[in-house]
C-alpha cells in the first residue's frame, strides 16, 4: 500500500508551497488507496514558532486534507510529533556508531567556527576531526560529561537514486559533509529524524521540494547502512512569485490563511494549488478535491518551477463563487455585507444576488458597493462613454427626462423602473443606453457598477434615486 507523509516544521505560517506539497502527498495517496499521515517534526527548537503547530492544522482542516493515522488521542487520531520520539532517534544513532557508519563529535562551537572562517568554501565541511578518536578516550568524555554531537559518516564513492521527476541523478560523495545526526541538546536533526520515521512509519512515496535533492544521497547512505529499503522519491520544482524570486515565508509572500482573509474561498485555493506543477490529462482546469483524488498522477508533474498568479487565482475563485448556491454566498457574504452597507432598508440579499456573478473575491463585495452608503465624488466625464453613445449634452436630457418620469412612478420595483425607463427611450427616439448609462452613472457615481440603472434604483429606493439624479444634473449643468 502507498503511503506518504506531510511532515511541516512548525517555523511559522503555511505558505503555498508547503499547502502544494500537502496535497501532492494527499493525492498521491489517496489516488491509489492508500494512506496519508501528518508528522508535526518540531526538533529544531531555535525555529520553532509558538502556535505554528495549530496554524498546520487548522489548515489542513480548511483545505479538507484529512490524515489517516497517528497516536491515539482520547479516541481519536492526532499527529506523530517527533519531539516525543526522542529516544528513537538516540538509539538508531548508537546503532550506526556501533556500525561504524556515524561517530560522537566533541568539537566546540569555537572549533567549528574557526573551521567555517578559515575556509575558502562557501559552505565548510567538516574536517573530521573527531573521526578517528580512540575509544577509550571517547567513553571517558561521554563519562565527564561533555557536550557532544553524533555525526554520520559518509562512505566514499558515489550515491545514485532515481526521481519521478527528474530521473536519475548521481553525487559524488566527496561533496557531501559529516551531517549531525544527533544535536548536543539529545535532539535529532531534520535529517536524521525524517529517515528514522518514513522507515518506521512505512513511508513508500517521499514528496518534498526540490531544494532537499542535494540532501537525498545522505538519506540513502543512512538506509543502506540500516539495510532498510528505500522509498520513491518525488521532489517538486519551487513555486515562484516571479522568474527570479520563490515564494517564501522570509518575503512575507501570502499564505493559505492570509488568502481565505482576503476573500479567496479554501476548494478555489485548493483547485489553484493542484495545477502549480501538475497538468490533468483531460482539457479543464475546475476540479474539486473529490475529482482530484480519482485523476491525480505523477505522470502530469513537471520539471519546470510554477510561477504564482494571483491574477488566475482570483478567475478561479470568482468561477467558484459563480457556481455556489446562493443561500451558501450568502452565508459568505453577509459580514462584509453587512460591514460594507450601513444604510437601513438595503435589501442586503439584493444586493448580494448583484454582485454575486461580479466579484473574484468575497471581499471585493465591499468595494462593489461602497456607492451605497456614499455617493462618490466623482467626476462628470463618466458621463460620456462612446460605446454607449453618450454626451454630457445628451446625458444632462436623458437625466432631466428621467428624473421627471420616475417622480411619478409608484410601483417602485426593478420590472417596473426598467420597464419605464424603456418606454420614455423609445418616446424620445433615443437608444436605451442613453438613458440607462446617464441614470447609472447618476446612482453609482462609478465607471462601473454591479447592475444596471433599473435595479440600482430599486435597490436604493424612491427618495436616494431622485437625490442623487439631482446631483448628476446639477454636475452637467455646472
Amino acid at each position: 500500500m502507498i503511503r506518504t507523509r506531510f511532515a511541516p516544521s512548525p517555523t511559522g505560517y503555511m505558505h503555498i508551497g508547503n499547502l502544494r506539497t500537502a496535497l501532492y502527498e494527499y493525492l498521491i495517496a489517496k489516488s491509489q488507496g492508500g494512506k496519508f499521515i501528518l508528522r508535526i517534526e518540531d526538533t529544531d527548537r531555535e525555529r520553532f514558532v509558538e502556535g505554528a503547530v495549530d496554524v498546520i492544522y487548522e489548515t489542513l482542516a480548511m483545505a479538507g486534507i484529512k490524515y489517516d493515522e497517528g497516536p491515539d488521542v482520547g479516541g481519536d487520531y492526532g499527529p506523530y510529533i517527533q519531539s516525543e520520539r526522542k529516544n528513537n532517534y538516540i538509539d538508531y544513532a548508537k546503532q550506526l556508531v556501533d556500525k561504524g557508519e556515524a561517530y560522537y563529535c566533541f568539537c566546540t562551537k569555537q572549533r567549528l567556527d574557526e573551521l567555517k572562517n578559515n575556509s575558502s568554501d562557501k559552505i565548510a565541511k567538516y574536517d573530521r576531526h573527531c573521526l578517528n578518536m580512540p575509544k577509550q578516550e571517547i567513553e571517558q568524555r561521554l563519562k565527564n560529561g561533555e557536550e557532544y554531537v553524533i555525526r554520520q559518516k559518509i562512505r566514499e564513492g558515489k550515491t545514485t537514486f532515481k526521481d519521478v521527476v527528474y530521473g536519475e541523478i548521481t553525487v559524488d560523495n566527496d561533496e557531501l559533509d559529516d551531517q549531525i545526526l544527533i544535536k548536543s541538546d539529545g535532539l535529532a536533526t531534520y535529517n536524521f529524524a525524517n529517515v528514522i520515521d518514513d522507515h518506521l512509519m512505512n513511508i513508500t512515496h517521499v514528496v518534498r521540494g526540490s531544494e532537499y535533492l542535494s540532501s537525498t544521497p545522505k538519506y540513502n547512505l543512512l538506509y543502506e547502512a540500516f539495510g532498510w529499503e528505500i522509498p520513491t522519491y518525488i521532489h517538486l520544482p519551487a513555486v515562484m512569485k516571479n522568474s527570479g524570486e520563490k515564494l517564501s515565508k522570509r518575503n512575507g509572500d501570502a499564505s493559505f490563511q492570509d488568502l481565505i482573509k482576503k476573500g479567496y474561498l479554501p476548494e478555489a485555493i485548493i483547485n489553484y494549488v493542484a495545477l502549480l506543477g501538475w497538468a490533468p490529462k483531460e482539457n479543464r482546469e475546475i476540479y474539486s478535491l473529490e475529482e482530484l483524488e480519482k485523476v491525480f498522477n505523477t505522470d502530469g508533474l513537471s520539471k519546470s518551477p510554477a510561477i504564482f498568479d494571483i491574477v488566475k487565482l482570483t478567475w478561479m475563485n470568482g468561477e467558484y463563487i459563480k457556481a455556489m448556491d446562493f443561500d451558501k454566498f450568502y452565508e459568505l457574504a453577509e459580514p462584509v455585507l453587512k460591514q460594507s452597507v450601513k444604510t437601513e432598508k438595503i435589501d442586503l440579499k439584493k444586493a448580494a444576488g448583484y454582485v454575486k456573478t461580479r466579484i473574484g473575491t468575497i471581499n471585493e463585495i465591499a468595494q462593489m458597493l461602497d456607492f451605497i452608503d456614499s455617493l462618490p465624488d466623482y467626476d462628470k466625464a463618466l458621463y460620456v462613454h462612446k460605446k454607449m453613445k453618450t454626451t454630457e449634452e445628451i446625458s444632462l436630457k436623458s437625466l432631466k427626462e428621467a428624473l421627471s418620469m420616475l417622480e411619478n412612478i409608484q410601483d417602485w420595483t426593478n420590472d417596473s423602473l426598467y420597464s419605464s425607463m424603456t418606454e420614455l427611450c423609445k418616446n424620445l427616439g433615443i437608444k436605451n443606453s442613453q438613458l440607462l448609462w446617464p441614470v447609472r452613472t447618476a446612482l453609482s457615481g462609478k465607471p462601473t457598477s454591479p447592475c444596471g440603472a433599473s435595479e440600482l434604483a430599486e435597490l436604493l429606493g424612491k427618495e436616494e434615486t431622485l437625490k442623487r439624479i439631482k446631483i448628476g444634473i446639477d454636475k452637467l449643468v455646472i
